[in-house]
């Protein structure tokens, strides 16, 4: 019986190492794969390989050399530079907190690298990602949370579609962090304990500000920092450098803290308020995404997260308008932010997401 292919998306991690390991184990014909996506990469170069490759290939051959599988470099630079980093900044740019992992995955790691997947006759692709998918006895393939939910990641996969999904591997998605290190050292992977990046990969020492300084000089332009009657407190050296619920950084000396409640590139302004005043009851996402349906016809009850780390609040979702749909949490949640995700569970289970774009108290 011929063995079904399967690539791996090998980041030069932990995580997608012992993916590719625990595939290989399971009888998979297993091949790797390193995505070449921006030369402002956080990664120094590898001194390994005299500065000429960075260190997320060289690691990622290492470990296919051990696994004694294939391993490729794919360039998707030209297009990650448009699809994810012209959207990083355009959004900043708007005064919105842009997601660039969900727009990454979405278009380059579940989108062309899937594409080029199929190119080298795999029938799946496989990421380190801590999440589940399983396939019902209706035939129906669902997106479920990682085990372990304190390292679930499937808040950044909730676009994904019945047909992604079903040729979508994460062997992962079981284990915790500690298991899958533990794991690694068992199979004697150069990775088992490298460390673990939070970072935005292509901004250069997590500094997103200095990043759009360099690539949007038009980002400085100071402007007032307003209060929720219109005074002026302080100024500003541009929205793109401020985000809903930040308190810190403002500048401003008043005898209580002052949050972020909004931004208006419009009029070049960063409206502060108190505590109380960061929070919100309903919103406005637009182009939803379902992993189970094409379309929400009816409200629906959900757990929704705003954010990612952010717990789920209890909530309704319903169509609203032509894309959009209208989120009313039952009890009013800090910080919701245009330009974020909402992403909605049912139990453990991905029901989808949208952007969000209005915030209503």
């Amino acid at each position: 019986m011929k063995q079904e292919r399967v690539l791996v998306a090998m980041s030069g991690g932990v995580d997608s190492s012992m993916t590719a390991a625990l595939l290989l184990e399971q009888g998979y014909d297993v091949i790797g794969a390193t995505m070449r996506l921006s030369e402002d990469s956080r990664e120094a170069l590898s001194e390994e390989n005299n500065g000429e490759m960075p260190s997320s290939i060289v690691d990622a051959r290492r470990v296919a050399d051990v696994l004694g599988i294939p391993h490729y470099v794919v360039d998707f630079m030209s297009s990650f530079e448009q699809t994810v980093i012209g959207y990083f900044l355009d959004e900043y740019q708007r005064g919105r907190t842009p997601n660039p992992c969900v727009v990454c995955n979405r278009h380059i790691k579940f989108g062309a690298l899937l594409q080029k997947a199929a190119e080298l006759g795999a029938s799946y692709i496989a990421t380190g990602h801590y999440a589940r998918v399983e396939r019902g006895a209706d035939g129906i393939y669902r997106l479920r949370k990682a085990q372990n939910y304190a390292k679930d990641q499937s808040y950044v996969l909730y676009h994904l579609n019945q047909e992604t999904l079903a040729h979508i591997l994460f062997p992962l998605g079981s284990f915790s962090k500690d298991e899958t290190r533990r794991m690694a050292e068992e199979y004697h992977l150069p990775v088992a304990h490298k460390a673990e990046s939070q970072e935005i990969c292509f901004v250069p020492h997590d500094d997103y500000k200095a990043y759009l300084r360099k690539k949007r000089p038009a980002s400085v332009q100071h402007g007032e920092i307003i209060d929720q009657s219109g005074n002026v407190l302080g100024m500003h050296e541009g929205v793109s450098f401020y985000t809903i619920g930040q308190r810190k950084g403002l500048g401003i000396a008043a005898p209580e803290p002052l949050y972020v409640t909004a931004l208006d590139p419009v009029e070049n302004r960063v409206i502060v308020g108190a505590a109380d005043e960061v929070y919100a009851q309903e919103l406005i996402a637009s182009h939803p995404l379902w992993t189970m349906w094409d379309v929400l016809r009816e409200e629906r009850t959900v757990h929704a997260k705003i954010r990612y780390g952010k717990r789920e609040a209890t909530a309704v979702v319903s169509p609203y308008g032509d894309d959009s749909i209208c989120v009313r949490f039952a009890e009013p949640q800090r910080a919701v932010t245009p330009g974020q995700s909402v992403v909605f569970y049912e139990d453990d289970i991905v029901l989808g997401g949208g952007v969000i774009d209005e915030v209503i108290a």
